[in-house]
């Protein structure tokens, strides 16, 4: 690869009033080659004009609508089908990137020849997109099927090779939520990744966030519909992992609040002051 064509694919349903941001991100870019593809999920605002005329006359824009609300594994999956570039890296219309997050990707893709992902470290932002924390990952091992990134060791910023994609079947375009895992999974299996230390994306954090606040859990459900699905693919039992992740964090979840509940009773309170507990 010599200069390749890097495609920004932005799957938007009802967040026009946070795009600026993403936008002026995107044009900054200190990398010259790129393509921007978006593909709008029927949304019920004003969204599609506010970004048109953001955009303007830039032909590296390409808007898309479908013709119904049909979901977020749809949307993406007809994102990475329209993209022309040798390298993918999807970016949510709230939130932001580094002027050299498509420079380092490059980079980092023409030196890893037969990696699948890139992937680097992420800020997490309120609203107005001020740092809450850094999300710190790192290198996971390749080749290991009992991977399924459940703690989201490989997070945004991800970004893949679109030869790599080809090799599987593509996203799953019934999937309301996780999207991006399932297509971290799909990735994983048929080529290695390589992480980059730097915090290059910048996540917000909002009420509308479709895996955020409300959303959480429900995210949580379609991540495991997610891990079952890779579970097939790869003939691998994940029933210990559920146990002993899952069921356990959750007794000891309920552990803690049966404790804070006690603590805080009025029958406790009296005992402590009687010196009795």
């Amino acid at each position: 690869m010599k200069n390749p064509l890097f495609s920004i694919l932005i799957a938007q349903y009802n967040n026009g009033r946070y795009f600026s941001d993403c936008y002026q991100s995107i044009i900054e870019q200190t990398y010259g080659n790129w393509e921007v593809i978006i593909v709008d999920d029927c949304s019920t605002d004003d969204s599609v004009e506010v970004m048109k005329k953001l955009i303007g006359e830039d032909l590296r824009f390409k808007i898309y609508q479908n013709i119904e609300n049909k979901g977020c594994g749809f949307t993406k999956r007809k994102l990475v089908e329209l993209a022309a570039g040798e390298i993918c890296g999807f970016l949510d219309p709230d939130d932001t990137i580094t002027e050299d997050a498509v420079s380092i990707m490059v980079e980092k893709h023409i030196e890893n020849s037969e990696v699948s992902i890139v992937y680097s470290n992420c800020v997490c932002c309120d609203k107005e997109l001020e740092e809450i924390h850094v999300k710190k990952t790192g290198q996971v091992l390749n080749k290991e099927k009992s991977f399924i990134n459940y703690y989201a060791e490989i997070f945004a910023w991800t970004t893949f090779k679109k030869k790599f994609y080809d090799q599987t079947d593509g996203i799953n375009e019934n999937l309301k939520r996780a999207v991006d895992q399932d297509l971290v999974l799909r990735l994983y299996e048929v080529g290695e990744v390589v992480h980059i230390p730097a915090s290059l994306y910048r996540y917000r954090q909002h009420e509308r966030g479709i895996s955020t606040m409300a959303n959480q859990g429900k995210a949580k459900y379609w991540h495991w519909v997610v891990i079952m699905d890779a579970a097939k693919r790869r003939g691998v039992d994940y029933e210990k992992f559920f146990e002993d992740h899952v069921l356990k964090s959750q007794r000891e979840k309920d552990l803690e609040k049966e404790i804070s509940r006690y603590n805080g009773s009025f029958i406790f309170k009296a005992l402590r002051k009687l010196k009795l507990f």
